[in-house]
């Protein structure tokens, strides 16, 4: 794997070596402070999160690979990955196609709760990876809360995502895995759902019921701009973190001072206004110009066609709308522009959904 370097400013650069491990390695247990005993249950115990779209970070000097924070904002969608776990005497198997990332997590569980039996594991996540949708984490969730669940439920929804925000990875090109970049926002909306607020080190700030009765329109505009593995270091690691130096005290004040209240009085315009402002600010500037100023044309035409909420999301390119505005008349509106909708959903307010044999 190579060396990154990373600048952060003038006196401000330092490598960072990627280092994989195979999967069950150098995994991090969370240190529950009591008692927890698995009692494992019988029959198949099935989990349906909802993906998330991740609005922004707040300050990227605050997290790294492995090391999980940086606050940010984002919501809930109904794009939904599923798990389904049981609970066996034998081995650990994964019927997934990225099993290496589902290895790790199960066994941070397994360790976390103290088990030593074994799972069988299916996994389905929603398909549209590396978009912005949050497949990686929304999965890794899933498949803890299914193994949870069939194990009596030893652990809260808080932990497990703190647990899943700990053990965030990525798999490498031969099968191993390397801990990914982790704000605790995707785990945080896809449990909880709704619109949440993280501060730094997954702390959950806050959480509010969101445009329920609103449309969501996901548009993927062609982009030959990668948005993972080194392409994604080098954006979030390097200019991101010098514009944020710069801007991340306008942005936390943006989000305490004009976003909440627009959330908490339902002002979906208003919320839309602030989330705009936040497009050219600090971090997520260097995340819209990674794929091109073309970003920018397409998200300006959008809200002059009055769409109320428009914003890329992550590292995009998938840019996410949210209006009152029918699918009919979002179509017109993105065929003049050039673009398509590529998901018609709502905000999922909800949150993880857990059923049993």
């Amino acid at each position: 794997m190579p060396t990154m370097m990373i600048r952060g400013g003038d006196l401000d650069l330092v490598e960072y070596e990627f280092e994989p491990f195979a999967a069950g390695e150098g995994i991090r247990p969370l240190d529950i402070g009591r008692e927890v005993i698995p009692r494992p249950q019988a029959g198949v115990f099935t989990v349906q999160a909802p993906a998330r779209i991740h609005a922004t970070v707040l300050d990227m000097n605050r997290f790294a690979p492995g090391q999980p924070g940086g606050g940010g904002f984002g919501f809930a969608v109904k794009v939904y990955c599923t798990a389904s776990a049981e609970c066996t005497d034998g081995s650990v198997e994964i019927d997934y196609d990225r099993v290496p990332i589902v290895r790790h997590i199960v066994e941070a569980f397994r360790a976390t709760v103290g088990y030593g039996g074994g799972f069988h594991i299916v996994a389905r996540d929603h398909r549209y990876k590396h978009v912005g949708l949050g497949s990686t984490g929304t999965i890794l969730l899933s498949v803890c809360h299914a193994m949870n669940a069939a194990l009596g439920s030893p652990l809260t929804a808080e932990e497990l995502r703190i647990l899943v925000g700990r053990n965030f990875v990525e798999e490498t090109a031969d099968d191993r895995v390397a801990f990914g970049f982790e704000t605790g926002v995707g785990p945080a909306a896809s449990t909880y759902g709704g619109f949440v607020v993280l501060g730094d080190d997954l702390s959950l700030a806050y959480r509010h019921p969101f445009a329920g009765d609103k449309n969501v329109f996901i548009i993927i505009p062609s982009s030959e701009i990668s948005s993972s593995g080194t392409s994604e270091f080098n954006v979030l690691m390097n200019r991101a973190r010098d514009l944020d130096y710069r801007d991340r005290p306008l942005k936390a004040y943006m989000v305490l001072m004009d976003l909440i209240p627009a959330i908490e009085a339902g002002n979906l315009k208003r919320a839309g206004e602030v989330m705009w402002e936040i497009e050219f600010r600090g971090s997520k500037r260097a995340e819209i110009e990674h794929h091109s100023f073309a970003i920018y044309t397409m998200m300006s035409g959008l809200r002059d066609a009055g769409i109320e909420f428009v914003g890329m999301s992550s590292v995009g390119p998938s840019i996410a709308v949210i209006t009152e505005k029918t699918e009919e008349e979002v179509r017109a509106i993105a065929k003049r522009l050039g673009l398509s909708i590529a998901l018609a959903t709502a905000v999922d307010n909800e949150g993880i959904r857990i059923t049993g044999p």
